[in-house]
């Protein structure tokens, strides 16, 4: 039988970049896209389109709804982002607000609706993509990080509260990767060879990278594997650069 596996936030470098790692493999893909500007590319790759707004609870519930009818729904991928790097004094209330709602918002209603049809089936897979920003103080990242810290704190809950009926929930925080999402600073320059030099392993990553994490979540990881946030960062996160290259080799 086929598998189906559904996307919220289907047109961005990523969640393509995971279909088309999956692409071999036995599984019915749905997408759901806020424009119809990706809408031949995906179909063309047999994916199943809708248009709707990841923040409306009705778009996400018929979306929900639709992938059901084909079966049972095997894994949900949440791939939803945006970029707003500004310091706090110069966002409104209004931009924050519209980062919260795209990310965070939009998080809560998947796992809510897209959770209550898995808990009908009595298990299923769900990933959702957070930043390294979710766990890392970075300079005018306060809306980005407020948004994605609380997708890995309620990825974290989620986790606990349906340990026991069958959905195993995780989430991926990428670091700077080479997609459109991150085209004001890979377009520049200057501001990309800043932004690598902050990564231990010097040097961006790439859509490819993230999409195999995300494939090992929704397919390979093992029944026991919950409530995890991995990071796809080059380190960031988690390593200290207290010496440059050239003093560990001395």
């Amino acid at each position: 039988m086929v598998k189906s596996i559904a996307i919220v936030g289907g047109s961005s470098d990523i969640a393509k970049s995971t279909i088309s790692s999956m692409s071999a493999d036995n599984y019915k893909f749905h997408v759901l896209v806020r424009d119809d500007s990706h809408t031949d590319e995906l179909s063309a790759s047999g994916v199943s389109v809708v248009l709707g707004d990841a923040t409306s609870e009705e778009d996400i519930k018929n979306f929900i709804s639709g992938v059901k009818e084909s079966g049972e729904i095997h894994a949900i991928l949440h791939c939803v982002g945006s970029f707003a790097v500004r310091p706090p004094h110069a966002m409104n209330k209004e931009a924050f607000e519209a980062v919260i709602s795209t990310n965070l918002t939009s998080a809560f209603l998947t796992l809510s609706i897209a959770g209550k049809a898995m808990l009908s089936q009595g298990h299923g897979r769900m990933v959702f993509m957070s930043s390294v920003a979710g766990s890392l103080g970075l300079v005018n990242h306060e809306a980005i990080s407020a948004a994605k810290g609380g997708i890995e704190s309620m990825v974290r809950s989620a986790a606990a509260t349906y340990a026991n009926r069958g959905l195993r929930i995780n989430a991926v925080a990428p670091g700077l990767t080479d997609t459109k999402l991150a085209s004001p600073i890979m377009s520049n320059e200057t501001a990309s060879q800043a932004a690598s030099q902050k990564i231990p392993i010097k040097r961006v990553g790439q859509k490819e990278e993230v999409a195999n994490v995300i494939k090992w979540l929704l397919t390979e990881a093992p029944e026991n594997f919950t409530g995890q946030i991995l990071h796809t960062d080059g380190g960031m996160s988690n390593v200290c650069l207290l010496y440059t290259s050239d003093a560990a080799d001395e």
